[in-house]
């Protein structure tokens, strides 16, 4: 028989070939655990890829808070280092209408990228809902505002008593920053402007108690107390990001909040602090695992 060079000769017809084996597929047993593989590896991955969205989605948040920095700046900026008036003169002087002409209508920057489920109503808040206000304008009208971040309302440029808020507690500008106390001046680093939580604005106070359950912050304003508890929420695994008047952006442990330097007279050694004597048994059963300050 003849062949070209390089190949194999025919041996019969190709019927042959396959002449005593037999096809097979999977068995039963084989896509069971084919299946059971699959199930095992998604149990291992799902979590680390959850773990994965919310540290972006946290990172996004001190990203938005880095560009509220800016805006802060450009605002104190063009007024001689004061803070927008706020409660002073009423809604139409409250943050989301003070900084607009710089966040020029970009809804987007005004929520946490984990909380932007608007709330149904003022019982319906959380800590991973986004609060509402309908708020007067400058110009006349309302605006229904959307948003998941607050202001540390003690920065306001007061120039009275706002009730049991007393002028001489707010910071007012970014020029003086002394202590009402020791009259000392208190590191930029340290007093908050900007931050996620679950209202538009706030006066914490150093014995503001903690929430006793993660969602237990009260609605809108509970008044002149408590108010640390719309910054005390679990929203970045025992975290919350934090603009400060620097204009630095960082993380800030639960329990770090009763350490920041709110307002004038706030002591940053209290009850709640190490250094004030806090006990571990003192902390709601929900918080008692995090870090202490």
């Amino acid at each position: 028989m003849i062949t070209r060079r390089g190949s194999v000769p025919l041996e019969g017809n190709n019927s042959n070939r396959t002449k005593g084996k037999s096809l097979t597929g999977f068995t039963l047993v084989e896509l069971l655990v084919v299946i059971a593989i699959i199930a095992l590896l998604m149990s291992i991955l799902m979590p680390a890829l959850s773990r994965v969205r919310k540290q972006a989605q946290s990172v996004n948040c001190r990203a938005n808070l880095k560009q509220w920095g800016l805006m802060f700046k450009f605002y104190t900026d063009d007024w001689d280092g004061d803070f927008n008036e706020g409660w002073n003169v009423g809604e139409r002087a409250l943050w989301m209408n003070a900084l607009r002409p710089y966040y020029k209508d970009n809804w987007a920057l005004l929520l946490c990228p984990t909380a932007k489920v608007e709330v149904l109503s003022m019982t319906d808040m959380g800590t991973f809902k986004a609060w509402y206000r309908n708020t007067d304008l400058p110009g006349g009208g309302v605006y229904h505002y959307v948003g998941s971040y607050s202001i540390n309302s003690w920065t306001n440029y007061m120039t009275k008593d706002r009730g049991a808020r007393e002028m001489e507690d707010f910071w007012r500008n970014v020029r003086d920053t002394r202590d009402r106390i020791t009259n000392r001046p208190v590191p930029l680093n340290t007093i908050p402007v900007f931050a996620d939580a679950t209202w538009h604005d706030a006066w914490p106070r150093h014995g503001d108690t903690p929430p006793p359950t993660p969602d237990d912050f009260g609605t809108g304003s509970p008044g002149t107390t408590l108010e640390i508890r719309h910054f005390c929420i679990d929203r970045h695994d025992a975290f919350v990001n934090f603009l400060f008047m620097d204009w630095s952006v960082r993380r800030i442990g639960l329990k770090e909040l009763w350490t920041l330097k709110w307002n004038r007279s706030f002591n940053t050694s209290g009850p709640w602090t190490v250094a004030g004597g806090v006990s571990a048994s003192a902390w709601p059963p929900w918080m008692r695992s995090f870090k202490d300050y």
